[in-house]
């Protein structure tokens, strides 16, 4: 089954008047939706965006995997862990909340900010937390915590690349256009997305030059691959 959310079909969210933008996809704070809560691992897919100097003060998270793939700008993220960094272009920040942390997320540049954030249930909840930072984020990254695995393309126009055969695929188009050749067809711009149940195995084509995030996640309900 295939399942597309148009970038303009995502729920508004943040505070612009601060110079924060969200667009959500699934289900986040007050925009609730029972059908539309979470799918497969993930609970949230958040497209935003930071002006110069805007940001979230210290607020709670736990037993939640926190990922962020940055698009444009500069992150600053400050936890009570005691990691401080910041996260450019390229960057894959990860913070697992566990039982309980706490963190500031900002922008101290003085250029926009745009990042995308996703957020999913791990198989245990509890523990200690963890975080890390993979620079220039190459191929794949693996979450064991929520046995998900995140694919990162880049395919040039007329490249293709498959998509994996998993119970739950969750596409989202960073930047460019793509054509995703599952039944049916179907051409996705910028932060559209796909949810694809399968197993069934598919392929992506860019039309333009485009850069792709592909979360491969099995059902929870199985336990660990």
């Amino acid at each position: 089954m295939t399942r597309i959310q148009r970038a303009a079909e995502r729920y508004p969210g943040g505070d612009p008047a601060a110079g924060i933008e969200t667009r959500h996809a699934l289900s986040f704070g007050s925009y609730y939706d029972p059908d539309n809560l979470r799918f497969g691992a993930l609970l949230a897919c958040n497209e935003e965006r930071l002006a110069p100097g805007a940001g979230f003060d210290e607020h709670p998270h736990s037993h939640t995997e926190i990922v962020t793939w940055v698009v444009e700008g500069e992150l600053t993220h400050h936890d009570t862990a005691g990691h401080t960094t910041v996260v450019r272009p390229g960057d894959l920040q990860r913070l697992g909340s566990a039982g309980g942390v706490r963190h500031v997320e900002r922008n101290d540049a003085d250029v926009p900010l745009v990042f995308v954030q996703m957020w999913l249930a791990p198989l245990v909840p509890g523990g200690e937390p963890a975080y890390e930072v993979v620079r220039g984020l190459d191929g794949s990254y693996d979450l064991p915590a929520a046995d998900a695995r995140l694919h990162l393309l880049r395919p040039a126009a007329g490249e293709s690349a498959p998509v994996p055969a998993a119970d739950f695929v969750y596409v989202h188009v960073v930047r460019g256009t793509v054509r995703l050749h599952v039944d049916p067809a179907t051409d996705l711009g910028p932060g559209d997305a796909a949810r694809l149940t399968g197993p069934a195995a598919g392929t992506l084509v860019a039309t333009t030059d485009a850069e792709v995030l592909v979360w491969e996640m099995r059902d929870w309900r199985k336990g660990l691959g």
